[in-house]
């Protein structure tokens, strides 16, 4: 049986994702949270709950132990810190398989009047993203780090991928798109491995998202 963590579970694209683990594929959750307030009430055996906090090194060891796959999907100032303490908690504990989602423009891979209005809009808030992404790119891990572009929630999988050193393409994707990509990086270890990937759903190039 594999055994999944899902870290920052009360999120909306941990809780696309939940979903989907549980519609296609036979994987044990466990999710950690600061808060088990915030979730919704699953009716599933296959889901156990942990709160705690990503920063504090001894909750993240613990509830590290045993897992196969690691799935990150949170945000803060302190975003940094808890990639550490999840690198150093898996490498300590034999744990290869993270997945990790950061955001689009870590790397200013965003071009034309878009990246610039990314910078405008974003670039302020971007540092902590690209700290984790510089810890776990360290890290021995078999990691796969996500960077989707402008977040919809739309009920669709459509999406195309960019590589590291590619210019990112299109402005937006959905949650439920990073979530699906997320489970099947879940179940097959090789795909992405050690790369850092864009996300976008095709023919949605411009200035920025439509909606915006």
């Amino acid at each position: 049986m594999t055994n999944v963590l899902v870290v920052g579970a009360s999120g909306q694209i941990s809780k696309e994702a939940i979903d989907l683990y549980l519609e296609k594929t036979d994987f044990d959750l466990t999710l950690f949270l600061r808060d088990e307030s915030k979730l919704p009430a699953y009716d599933s055996d296959r889901i156990s709950v942990i709160e705690g906090d990503a920063t504090d090194k001894d909750a993240v060891e613990a509830a590290v132990e045993g897992m196969d796959v690691v799935f990150v999907s949170s945000t803060g100032d302190t975003l940094g810190t808890q990639a550490q303490e999840i690198v150093n908690a898996m490498e300590k504990k034999g744990v290869e398989r993270l997945i990790f989602v950061t955001a689009l423009h870590i790397y200013d891979e965003v071009p034309g009047k878009f990246g610039k209005w990314n910078d405008e809009n974003i670039g302020p808030y971007l540092g902590p993203f690209r700290e984790a992404a510089d810890i776990i790119e360290a890290s021995s891990l078999n990691y796969t780090i996500l960077r989707p572009a402008w977040l919809t929630n739309y009920d669709e999988v459509e999406y195309e991928t960019t590589a590291k050193g590619e210019p990112f393409k299109g402005t937006e994707v959905s949650r439920k798109s990073v979530a699906d990509l997320s489970v099947d990086l879940s179940k097959d270890s090789s795909l992405h491995s050690r790369e850092s990937i864009g996300m976008n759903k095709p023919n949605t190039d411009g200035d920025k998202p439509d909606w915006m």
